[in-house]
């Protein structure tokens, strides 16, 4: 399975959703998403497939393996370009929406320094 923004997306709601209710459902995915329920289904599927997720007996999704480590990833960045935009004066909601616009495709490099940054400089 490619590792695209669409899967990052899902395995980062799967951790957030976790995160935040300690269970996780296909119905909390699309509601998170904002997407249907079906698309949810096919996605779920398809990440299970991969290893990426385990769907417990009743129901319950759960990261497991490279799917963990890259929902971790995801969403380290996403709370570290939130946290930074706001830092610079940013309001949260935007700067929730603008992490989510670039968390997948800044780069490794860009990533680090932007850190070794905030550790420094804040």
């Amino acid at each position: 399975m490619k590792i695209n923004k669409s899967v990052e997306d899902y395995l980062e709601a799967i951790l957030m959703i976790q995160e935040q209710t300690g269970h996780v459902r296909s119905v909390d995915i699309a509601k998170q998403l904002n997407i249907t329920k079906p698309s949810v289904s096919y996605m779920v599927k398809k990440l299970k497939e991969n290893g990426f997720i385990n769907i417990n007996t009743d129901g319950g999704i759960e990261l497991i393996g490279e799917g963990l480590a890259i929902a971790k990833k995801i969403y380290a960045r996403h709370k570290t370009l939130t946290d930074f935009f706001i830092k610079l004066g940013v309001d949260q909601k935007t700067a929730h929406e603008d992490a989510c616009l670039i968390e997948h495709d800044l780069s490794s490099k860009t990533y680090k320094a932007l850190c070794d940054y905030i550790d420094k400089e804040m």
